[in-house]
């Protein structure tokens, strides 16, 4: 990514970052001005500057600082990200509501009369409820869930009558997301015996020093699925070091396909897309899918693995039999998915375009908040069935 194009994009994230912490601050200290006590406002001004600053700490000087104590930064600041989505909309649906009644004397004079009353009440169920979400989310975050689809490919697999495909998207390992969680998702993926295990895009978060001090490669030695272990970039890779991302992670079985297509067992292709993001950071746009599948033979199907389902309808039109994708984590946290389902044809789940099949994960991990509500983290299990010969087509 161009360096002038990087500070601009930062200057703004940490400009709005600043602007809403300043608001949040401000209304709860006013808040406690009313009814707090002595102690309570600088006791809350010294927890409000070290939560803010957790995340910034962690992620800018994550390089030095032990890994145990760059972990704990990172949760706390992840976790206030979650709270600052939610103590914004409880604050601005509040201002909003003392706009309103600003028109009806009555009720306004009633809430003037009662204000210190009013604020207590109002601050402490805010912070009651938003920290009540949070903890509901942390636990379903941590709980990937399996979803299990079974598809019928138009095209006969040379002999091949079914495939058992089983991916994981968005694990973001790092910081946030280390050994148990790994071992979790791997165990999961174990156990339900895959033919083929895809990693469509950022395996890492950002940071690999995290991913390599606590050895997160090794597990993957775990998978023994009989035809491999594939993956693709995400954007998180490259935000990261794209290259050393993929050198470090290959060591440990996993074959990362940029802009290739593999056939495998002389049944199926495997293709995998370089992440659109190559074109910011290095300048270099990634392959078409009709130039990435020149070469391929186009009676046998394809599995495409693409980070981000921004082509699914130029999937379409090239023959992709199955096109599996992530990056959206369906928003995340309520109400974010409403943004992901403008953004993206398919936010989440399965959809079916001509002759392709579509799926895209909301991920088995999370990013910054380890924090999931309004959807959930899942592992996917795709019962692919094949017609034994040409002439049984089926849809």
């Amino acid at each position: 990514m161009k360096k002038s194009r990087l500070l601009v994009f930062l200057t703004v994230v940490f400009s709005l970052y600043t602007f809403i912490n300043v608001y949040i601050h401000t209304k709860a200290i006013n808040a406690l001005t009313m009814f707090g006590s002595e102690w309570s406002i600088p006791a809350f001004k010294v927890a409000f500057i070290f939560i803010v600053f957790s995340y910034p700490v962690a992620r800018i000087l994550g390089k030095w600082l032990p890994v145990i104590l760059a972990d704990f930064l990172s949760f706390i600041g992840g976790m206030w990200f979650a709270a600052i989505l939610y103590f914004l909309l409880a604050i601005v649906s509040i201002d909003l509501f003392r706009f309103i009644i600003e028109f009806v004397p009555a009720l306004n004079q009633i809430i003037i009369e009662n204000i210190v009353r009013i604020n207590a009440l109002a601050f402490g169920s805010i912070t009651i409820v938003v920290f009540s979400l949070i903890i509901y989310g942390y636990f379903n975050a941590i709980s990937p869930k399996l979803k299990t689809l079974d598809i019928r490919i138009a095209k006969s697999a040379n002999g091949l009558e079914k495939l058992h495909v089983v991916f994981a998207s968005d694990i973001h390992l790092g910081h946030i997301i280390g050994k148990r969680s790994l071992s979790r998702i791997l165990e999961k993926i174990n156990a339900l015996n895959p033919d083929l295990v895809l990693f469509p895009g950022d395996l890492v978060d950002e940071e690999l020093k995290p991913v390599i001090d606590k050895n997160l490669g090794e597990l993957f030695k775990s998978l023994n699925p009989k035809y491999g272990v594939f993956a693709v970039s995400g954007n998180h890779e490259y935000i990261g070091g794209v290259e050393s991302a993929v050198n470090y992670l290959s060591k440990f079985g996993i074959t990362f396909l940029r802009d290739q297509a593999i056939k495998i067992n002389q049944s199926f292709y495997v293709a995998g897309r370089e992440d659109v993001s190559t074109v910011s950071f290095y300048g270099k746009k990634r392959k078409t899918i009709h130039e990435l599948l020149e070469g391929t033979e186009s009676n046998l199907p394809v599995i495409m693995m693409d980070h981000q389902p921004i082509a699914l309808n130029e999937a379409a039109d090239n023959g992709v039999d199955l096109q599996i994708s992530g990056h959206t984590h369906h928003g995340q946290m309520w109400p974010l998915q409403a943004i992901t389902k403008r953004v993206f044809l398919l936010s989440w789940g399965y959809k079916k375009i001509k002759e392709s099949h579509f799926y895209v994960s909301s991920g088995a991990g999370s990013w910054g908040p380890r924090v999931r509500i309004g959807n959930h983290p899942e592992i996917v299990s795709l019962r692919l069935f094949f017609p034994v010969r040409p002439e049984e087509h089926q849809v």
